[in-house]
């Protein structure tokens, strides 16, 4: 037995399964697979033919025309970089965050799934994930030496040993196992892996809120993908809203998050380890890029 069961596959394919159910021919993973890493899981369009985009763009004095998305603003560059070098100061931290997930029906109609995340990490090699939907449950653990992967619902779990970083966890689990961890681009803003120089058009659209927060609302675009983010003002430079969709596939899927941050969270090492329920079922991982030797 593997491990792509419904359940406990991976968090970004989120697959229509279900009997009864439409058969979807174009999701989320569709936009997912063609960025790789930061920026690829902060994207999104920007609506300038609507009121709220003709009013995001009047109420900072900025253009006024899909033309204007494809200059490059300085100012929207900055923020990110300064968001990236912020991110990389954090130690330990906690987000919850609210992602929003279309799947498109061979018929054209779009339905919507909703997924809840809650990352813990304490650096360089401490990470608990855990990821709930409405056919999801899946913790994720990291405590340094092992990776555990368990399935609440099915009540499998599987633990491999794992490298001493969080950013060696993502690229070996990614690589050897074909699993993307949600909110994993919070590793990689202001690093050589966030490919920032794809960026070919940005703009920064104005000042706004995200529950209740003061943010700065900005838009990227790239080849075939259109993005957004929304960037929390003052010393405090969090990420605090991202609308994501592809422009290559017809359907146009689109995903959202809302991230809501602690950055002093109270925990111990228990939070990182795995102590299996008496009734699960040990199972392997099925790898995609087999070792024979190094298991590492």
């Amino acid at each position: 037995m593997n491990f792509q069961s419904p359940d406990i596959g991976s968090p970004c394919n989120c697959k229509l399964s279900t009997e009864g159910r439409k058969k979807p021919v174009a999701s989320w993973s569709t936009a997912r697979s063609m960025t790789c890493l930061v920026v690829t899981a902060l994207i999104a369009t920007i609506s300038l033919g609507g009121p709220g985009g003709a009013r995001a763009f009047a109420k900072s004095g900025k253009q006024d025309s899909p033309a204007a998305a494809s200059k490059m603003d300085s100012r929207a560059m900055d923020a990110l970089n300064a968001m990236g070098t912020y991110l990389r100061t954090l130690q330990a931290f906690q987000v919850q965050a609210v992602l929003a997930t279309d799947d498109v029906t061979d018929d054209g109609q779009t339905i919507q799934f909703a997924t809840n995340v809650d990352l813990l990490v304490s650096k360089p090699n401490r990470m608990r994930l855990q990821v709930t939907g409405d056919e999801t449950n899946r913790l994720y653990l990291y405590d340094g030496k092992n990776f555990t992967i368990y399935g609440q619902l099915v009540n499998y779990y599987a633990t491999v040993p794992a490298p001493p970083t969080i950013k060696e966890l993502i690229d070996k689990i990614r690589d050897r196992f074909d699993i993307d961890l949600p909110l994993v681009d919070l590793f990689q803003w202001g690093t050589d892996e966030s490919d920032i120089k794809n960026i070919n058009g940005a703009a920064d659209i104005g000042p706004t809120s995200v529950g209740g927060i003061t943010c700065e609302q900005y838009a990227f675009h790239q080849e075939n993908i259109d993005w957004q983010i929304w960037i929390q003002l003052g010393q405090y430079p969090l990420p605090r809203k991202l609308v994501i969709r592809t422009l290559s596939d017809d359907a146009k899927p689109q995903h959202s998050e809302v991230l809501t941050w602690n950055l002093a969270p109270s925990f111990n090492d228990g939070a990182f380890a795995f102590d299996p329920p008496p009734d699960a079922h040990k199972i392997l991982l099925d790898e995609v890029k087999p070792q024979s030797a190094d298991t590492r």
